[in-house]
C-alpha cells in the first residue's frame, strides 16, 4: 500500500515539474511576442492579421489532432465568440502599436498594467467593491507608468506607445473577463480558434500589404509569430493548469515583461535605462501583487 502510494506521489510530482515547464515555456514565448514588432517590417494591424490566420490554423490542426471538439456548444457561444475576437483584434493591434513606438521593454511594461485595470473593472461583472490595497496598487501603477513617460506630449513616441500599451492592457482585462463571465466552458486553444478568426477576419480589409508582396524573411517570422509564439504556448497554459493552482500560474504569467526585456536586449540589442527599470518594477509588482490577490481567492 506504501509502495503505490509514493508511486502515485512521484508521478503527481513528476506531472507537476513538466506542467511548471510547460508555463514557463509558455510565459516565454508570450514575451518574445513582442520582439516580432521590431523583426517584421509590417504594421501592427498587418501583424495582427497574418498571424492570427496563421495561429487559426494551427490551432484547427492542434484540435484536429487532439481529437476535441471545434464546434461551440451553444448557438449564443458564436456571438460572444464574435465579441471577444473584436476586443482580442484590437488588443494586438494595440499591443505591437505600443511596441513599435515606444520600445519592447517599455512597451511590454505599459501593457502590463492590465491585472490592476482588471482589478477595477472586474467590479462592474461580480459587484465586488474596491478595496484600500487596489487603491494603493493604482497609484503604484500610475507612479511607475509616469516614470516611464519621457514627456507630456503626444508627438513624443515613446509617450504615445506607453499611451497605446496602456490601453491594450485595458482591452486585454476587458477580454479576460469577458471570457470568464461568458466562455470558461471551453478550453484554451478552443476559445483562441475562434478569436483569431474573428480578428483576421475583422482587419483584413484594412492590410497594406498583400500576401504576395510580403517579403520571404517576413513570411517564416509570421509562421514562427503564428504557431510557435501564439498556438503553442496557449496550448501549453492550458495544459499546465491540470496540476498547477492559479496562483502559481498567475505569478508566474507576471514574469513576461522581464522575458520579453531579456528576450529584447539579447536579440535586439534594447538596453532600458534607470527610470524604465524602475517604473518597470513598480508596475510588475503592483501587477504580481494583484494577480497574487485575486488567484489566490480562486486556488
Amino acid at each position: 500500500m506504501i509502495d503505490s502510494e509514493k508511486r502515485q506521489y512521484d508521478i503527481f510530482m513528476r506531472s507537476e515539474q513538466s506542467a511548471l515547464i510547460q508555463l514557463h515555456t509558455a510565459v516565454l514565448l508570450f514575451g518574445g511576442t513582442a520582439l516580432f514588432s521590431k523583426l517584421i517590417g509590417l504594421s501592427a494591424l498587418d501583424i495582427t492579421v497574418y498571424r492570427t490566420a496563421i495561429a487559426f490554423i494551427a490551432l484547427v490542426c492542434l484540435l484536429k489532432f487532439q481529437g476535441k471538439a471545434i464546434a461551440l456548444n451553444h448557438k449564443k457561444d458564436y456571438g460572444i465568440a464574435i465579441i471577444l475576437g473584436i476586443v482580442v483584434g484590437l488588443h494586438w493591434v494595440t499591443y505591437f502599436a505600443g511596441m513599435q513606438l515606444a520600445g519592447i521593454a517599455t512597451g511590454i511594461i505599459a501593457f502590463f498594467t492590465y491585472p490592476v485595470i482588471t482589478v477595477f473593472l472586474e467590479p462592474f461583472f461580480n459587484k465586488q467593491k474596491l478595496k484600500s490595497k487596489d487603491i494603493i496598487s493604482a497609484i503604484t501603477v500610475l507612479f511607475g507608468i509616469y516614470l516611464l513617460v519621457p514627456e507630456a506630449s503626444l508627438g513624443n513616441d515613446v509617450t504615445l506607445g506607453i499611451i497605446t500599451g496602456v490601453f491594450s492592457g485595458l482591452l486585454f482585462a476587458l477580454r479576460n473577463l469577458l471570457q470568464k463571465q461568458y466562455f470558461s466552458s471551453y478550453g484554451g486553444p478552443q476559445t483562441m480558434l475562434y478569436q483569431t478568426i474573428v480578428a483576421c477576419l475583422m482587419l483584413c480589409a484594412f492590410v497594406d500589404v498583400g500576401p504576395t508582396d510580403l517579403p520571404e524573411q517576413d513570411i517564416w517570422l509570421l509562421l514562427l509569430a503564428g504557431i510557435i509564439f501564439t498556438a503553442a504556448p496557449h496550448a501549453l497554459f492550458a495544459s499546465s493548469l491540470r496540476f498547477l493552482s492559479a496562483t502559481t500560474a498567475g505569478l508566474i504569467s507576471c514574469l513576461q515583461p522581464l522575458y520579453g526585456t531579456v528576450l529584447a536586449f539579447m536579440l535586439l540589442s534594447e538596453q532600458p535605462n534607470m527610470m524604465t527599470l524602475i517604473g518597470g518594477l513598480l508596475v510588475v509588482s503592483a501587477a504580481c501583487f494583484e494577480t497574487w490577490s485575486i488567484t489566490r481567492k480562486k486556488a
